[in-house]
């Protein structure tokens, strides 16, 4: 979504629209004020993408909780946003299915991971500073996800991942509106790996994030942003072995360039996630950063002629984590658990 609503360069204009000429802020930058103030530039995207043979689409909702619209000052139109975001989407599927009935297609309410994190301090010089609590995050979420369902939404997706108790709070909040509406969405959840380390950008491996999500009924679990497919092959495959439910996997289009943009073609890319495909590491596959319309059906004709991957079937063991995953098996020697870790031991 940010590729195409970048290549069409709207000014300040476009964004405020009619609705927030006088608004103090700056807004151009703000994607998902779009929702509100140019929502034809938003369905026309998301028609590119569903010609293309996309089965799943996702709201323009990336940065559209309290905690990020904050730097707007548009954190009380939260809900809306996400409301007509919803909404933008679910007409650009109903008619898609309307135009192919055979067609099943989806939308995924995309909840980013906001542009604070709740476990590193953004303050070198005091470590225990946090910008964010727990509960602001939760709040936030809530108001987001309520209006995702509320417009029509099939599947939440909690993605991008780079703090897994941002993603926590996310899936906290997704309980606690689940238990009030007293029905249960379906969920998604998607982490992205900060570098070559192949580590969120609080520390965990693939392995460590998924114990750590895994206490909730999710319907798939996988990796996407980050690096470019090739870069997230080993990982990849790990964490295929592991999860007892789909994987989902949406890359960028390689790493970016000295200008920010993707370089990596769509033929490029398709051959590498049609190998993936091919290797039964894949349930999810698309793309994030720089893929454009051309990418994505190349993907799809890729993959196309390869079965969905089986779920693990991992065994019953004990398993922890922090920032690295501890499994707790048969022949494992004796656990410490420490209460407090001193430097003096």
């Amino acid at each position: 979504m940010g590729t195409m609503i970048q290549r069409l360069q709207l000014d300040e204009a476009a964004y405020r629209g009619a609705q927030f000429a006088g608004h103090p802020h700056y807004l151009r930058g703000n994607y998902d004020l779009l929702n509100l103030t140019q929502p034809h530039v938003v369905k026309t995207i998301h028609e590119q993408y569903l010609s293309a043979g996309a089965d799943i689409i996702e709201t323009n909702t990336f940065n559209a909780n309290a905690v990020s619209l904050a730097d707007y000052g548009l954190q009380s139109l939260a809900y809306d946003i996400n409301l007509a975001s919803a909404r933008i989407a679910r007409s650009a599927v109903a008619e898609a299915e309307a135009a192919d009935p055979s067609h099943p297609r989806f939308v995924a309410g995309s909840i980013g991971p906001t542009n604070k994190t709740a476990s590193i301090s953004p303050d070198v010089h005091n470590p225990g500073y946090r910008a964010v609590s727990f509960d602001q995050l939760v709040a936030a979420y809530e108001v987001q996800v309520s209006g995702l369902v509320d417009g029509g939404v099939d599947v939440l997706l909690v993605e991008t991942a780079f703090d897994t108790l941002n993603a926590k709070a996310a899936l906290f909040a997704i309980d606690r509106f689940c238990e009030q509406l007293g029905r249960h969405v379906a969920v998604m959840v998607s982490m992205t790996i900060a570098d070559a380390s192949g580590r969120t950008l609080s520390g965990q491996t693939p392995e460590a994030f998924w114990i750590s999500v895994s206490h909730a009924p999710l319907l798939s679990v996988g990796i996407n942003c980050a690096l470019g497919p090739a870069q997230l092959r080993t990982h990849l495959e790990d964490l295929s072995s592991l999860v007892p439910i789909y994987v989902n996997c949406h890359p960028n289009a390689g790493l970016p360039n000295a200008f920010g943009g993707y370089d990596q073609t769509p033929e490029e890319m398709s051959r590498i996630l049609g190998e993936y495909a091919a290797n039964g590491w894949l349930n999810v596959v698309g793309g994030c950063c720089g893929t454009t319309p051309d990418h994505i059906r190349a993907i799809a004709q890729s993959v196309r002629r390869f079965r969905p991957r089986m779920p693990a079937v991992p065994e019953p063991y004990t398993r922890l984590s922090g920032l690295e995953p501890l499994t707790i098996r048969p022949d494992t020697n004796f656990v410490n658990i420490l209460s407090l870790c001193r430097p003096t031991g």
